[in-house]
């Protein structure tokens, strides 16, 4: 581990994942200590045209006892080397290596009993998709998932036999770059140099977002397909995402309480096909990021998140609360005995 761009008290760990065909290949892990020896950690796996820099998360779980670590996958952010297409993947199994290796730092070396897994947007859609291939491991307890990309943000048409039809097209040629509307008016509304309160690298985050290439949009069509059949994660897991999705082209008032990149009633409809323990919440006023809301929406996304934690991810040894017989039963029970 060496110190961080964000500097003390965060460390950055480099993962080395040999090369693809544009090169060498990276995936850097960040972690941040809770200011007590903590058995628990949590995982952050980060978006499209994203990287760790929410610090705040951060201080949620430190505060609460966890170790924190946030992973920037490869070509995103610290893990974009100058000769690499930003953000580009052939398959969301490419991100797997990285995650096994994030997680054999968690559990193995730094030695937690406990890990939660969060993810935002692509990093929801790729870290489900990661904790169903690594179901038999037993290393995720709980999942949050943080506005998921379980759908294109576009009608029907488009998204199925049109993207199909393009996808097809560009086979041959992955890193063909495909038009599509960009992030700009959800860039506006989150960096304070525009009309939002945070401050980041917009190098690894840039306002206007990363060209879409064919090979990545093949790949996210494969993953969110591969949901819709349906996974079996073991884990409980908690899907946040606003009360309402943004659909116009130009600002208004609106691009600040609304989901402006994903429509989010195709995430409440995916869900669950997560598994078989499924909590969703959604928030009026959410952000696409939910964690980047104003003060009271992540205010109150932290509530739940801390609450949904307490309830379903509670420390180890935790006795378990003893289920109440159902009435049913204690029917049948005194009628076999007056019987």
């Amino acid at each position: 581990m060496e110190t961080d761009v964000l500097g003390p008290p965060y460390e950055r760990h480099t993962i080395d994942l040999g090369s693809d065909d544009e090169g060498p290949v990276i995936a850097t892990l960040v972690r941040r200590r809770a200011d007590r020896p903590a058995r628990r950690a949590v995982l952050y796996v980060h978006g499209f045209v994203d990287y760790f820099f929410q610090t705040h998360l951060a201080d949620f779980f430190v505060e609460r006892g966890w170790d924190f670590y946030a992973i920037d996958l490869r070509k995103y952010g610290r893990s974009l080397l100058p000769h690499q297409t930003p953000n580009f993947a052939r398959s969301l199994s490419d991100y797997f290596p990285e995650l096994d290796e994030a997680a054999r730092i968690i559990r193995e070396q730094d030695g937690h009993e406990q890990m939660l897994v969060a993810g935002h947007s692509t990093g929801g859609l790729i870290t489900a998709l990661w904790s169903h291939a690594r179901s038999t491991n037993g290393w995720v307890d709980g999942l949050f998932l943080n506005s998921p990309f379980f759908d294109f943000n576009t009608s029907w048409l488009v998204r199925r036999p049109l993207m199909s039809v393009v996808v097809g097209m560009n086979s041959r040629n992955p890193y063909r770059q495909i038009p599509a509307a960009t992030l700009g008016l959800y860039g506006e509304s989150l960096h304070s140099d525009h009309r939002g309160e945070w401050t980041y690298d917009l190098a690894w985050k840039p306002i206007l977002g990363f060209p879409v290439t064919a090979g990545w949009l093949h790949a996210i069509r494969r993953g969110q397909a591969r949901l819709r059949r349906g996974l079996a994660i073991k884990a409980p897991a908690l899907v946040a995402c606003s009360a309402r999705t943004f659909h116009g082209k130009e600002w208004t008032e609106d691009v600040r309480v609304t989901d402006a990149v994903l429509d989010v009633d195709h995430i409440v409809r995916w869900a669950p096909m997560l598994g078989r323990h499924v909590t969703i919440a959604r928030f009026d006023g959410g952000l696409h990021d939910l964690t980047l809301s104003g003060k009271d929406v992540r205010a109150d996304v932290f509530r739940e998140l801390g609450q949904w934690m307490d309830a379903y991810v509670p420390p180890p040894g935790t006795p378990e609360t003893p289920v109440p017989t159902a009435p049913e039963d204690d029917a049948d029970d005194k009628s076999r005995t007056t019987a």
